[in-house]
């Protein structure tokens, strides 16, 4: 095995580990969502889990590598949303991406279109911020099936403060330096969307 599809390969794996254990939380149900890690920096590339997969059921041969514009490098059917991941990987850095599809992100989307405010919660410093004095803004950005469009909304509405925003009616995303951070990031901001789901 060469040394890219070996470098692949893990990827494949740890994508596919994190994909089950959000499987697991019913925020991956059927074949939604998507997972992605960056594998290279220049030029920018991403494994990125296939498309119509299940899940909770994801081998280490079920990702794609994609290049900067989300479109497959060696063949294979990356997501829908690949190109949106590519975007957020150099935007903001991020070594990893999630997207998950859960009832609080898609629910708190509808009811705050203008973004989502948390303050005085110590939870927030797992996002990195003060738990206490700030508010923090999640923003909040209107869904499309353009890549493109979704993208530029995404980067005019970005909160460099929180690593994630959430796509009206469509779900969560969220990123981080490393697959393990970006799982955090993810627990995190969806535990603050429950709250505030529960609590209105």
């Amino acid at each position: 095995m060469s040394a890219a599809r070996e470098e692949l390969a893990e990827a494949g794996a740890v994508l596919a580990a994190e994909a089950a254990r959000f499987a697991s939380f019913g925020w991956m149900r059927g074949t939604s969502g998507n997972l992605s890690v960056v594998v290279s920096r220049d030029p920018l590339r991403l494994a990125v889990t296939a498309s119509g997969r299940d899940k909770g059921e994801l081998s280490a041969s079920d990702v794609v590598l994609v290049d900067a514009f989300g479109m497959a490098v060696d063949g294979g059917k990356p997501s829908a949303e690949a190109a949106l991941h590519a975007r957020v990987a150099a935007l903001t850095g991020a070594g990893a991406v999630v997207h998950v599809h859960t009832v609080a992100s898609v629910a708190m989307g509808r009811r705050r279109p203008g973004g989502i405010v948390f303050r005085d919660l110590e939870m927030l410093k797992g996002i990195g911020r003060p738990a206490h004095g700030v508010a923090v803004t999640l923003p909040v950005i209107a869904n499309s099936q353009d890549m493109t469009e979704l993208g530029d909304r995404l980067e005019a509405a970005r909160n460099p403060d929180v690593p994630a925003v959430v796509v009206a009616g469509h779900g969560l995303y969220a990123w981080g330096a490393t697959p393990l951070q970006a799982r955090h990031h993810t627990e995190i901001v969806e535990w603050l969307l429950e709250l505030e789901l529960t609590e209105r």
